[in-house]
């Protein structure tokens, strides 16, 4: 049942998406707001419109919310890999399940460390960017898992 209700979800998702299915809900809104003087704008002409998009709001948050956690699942399974293969810290591995304000506290740490690096790296001259790395930098290095193909040099660093 849930494979079946993800293969749903992702089909009408990716089907409500589409440029023509807005075209067609606004031509469906023009034509029901053509036929109103006809039916003297009434509760019950009203009361169409009011059903028809209350009922598809209601349905279209269960499937897209559901198209949504599995895209977003996926999106941080790959950020996770990546972060493992690479140089970054595993620290960052999971902060999606912070709450609000370690998620702000996280976010000025990180853009102080930028700032602070940007500088740093600024000042740096072409010959002290030739030397070899310190040995705090070969320390922060990961060794390279035995299952994975050779990392490749970030284009920043020397070796």
């Amino acid at each position: 049942m849930k494979h079946l209700f993800a293969h749903f979800a992702t089909k009408v998702s990716e089907w409500a998406g589409k440029p023509v299915i807005f075209i067609l809900a606004l031509v469906a809104v023009v034509i029901w707001a053509a036929l109103g003087p006809f039916f003297d704008y009434s509760e019950t002409w009203q009361l169409v419109i009011n059903t028809g998009t209350t009922i598809i709001t209601f349905l279209m948050v269960f499937v897209l919310q559901n198209a949504q956690t599995r895209d977003t699942r996926a999106i941080q399974a790959k950020l996770n890999e990546i972060i493992l293969t690479s140089h970054a810290e595993n620290r960052f591995i999971g902060i999606e399940n912070l709450d609000e304000e370690e998620l702000k506290r996280l976010d000025e740490l990180v853009a102080k460390a930028a700032k602070g690096r940007g500088e740093s790296e600024a000042c740096k001259t072409s010959e002290a960017a030739k030397a070899t790395p310190s040995k705090k930098a070969e320390a922060r290095k990961r060794p390279v898992a035995a299952k994975g193909p050779k990392q490749k040099q970030r284009p920043l660093e020397k070796s």
